[in-house]
């Protein structure tokens, strides 16, 4: 798996990403995500308890979560629970939070976005019959440099 490493922002909350450049998905921090959504002093706990309980109910989204090594804010990478906008949606629909239905429509908008900008870039790279995508242009998109341009080979 080749993955960037991102931070999205929700209600001023950050939210650690990944993206997979080869199931091009991204992958949420679930943690942070169960954070965000329900300002709770202990969203590890929270989760450990929603996925208990699902996990119980027979939900598979929580099947479908994986483990990513994610930076935390010790500056070290720890194994994160983390799920595609799919999962995590479906994570979210258990959560009873005022916050869910604008993350949801938030979510629902950057997977509308990626997959535009993925057939965007397939058409370019046909017409170039090379790949954009390089190891220089994807580090751009790392911690604290996301705000920079990618350069086009």
């Amino acid at each position: 798996m080749t993955q960037t490493q991102s931070l999205q922002i929700f209600d001023e909350k950050r939210i650690r990403t990944a993206w997979d450049d080869e199931t091009e998905k991204w992958y949420f921090s679930v943690v942070d995500a169960v954070g965000a959504l329900t300002d709770s002093p202990n969203p590890r706990n929270y989760w450990k308890v929603l996925k208990h309980r699902l996990i119980k109910e027979g939900d598979e989204s929580v099947t479908n979560c994986n483990q990513l090594k994610l930076l935390a804010s010790d500056g070290k990478k720890y194994n994160t629970d983390v799920a595609d906008t799919e999962h995590l949606l479906r994570i979210i629909q258990s959560i009873p939070s005022p916050k869910a239905e604008p993350f949801t429509e938030s979510a629902g908008i950057a997977e509308r976005g990626g997959k535009a900008a993925r057939g965007a870039r397939k058409v370019i790279e046909k017409e170039l019959g090379h790949s954009i995508v390089s190891s220089q242009n994807a580090k751009s998109l790392t911690i604290g440099e996301r705000s920079k341009s990618l350069p086009v080979e």
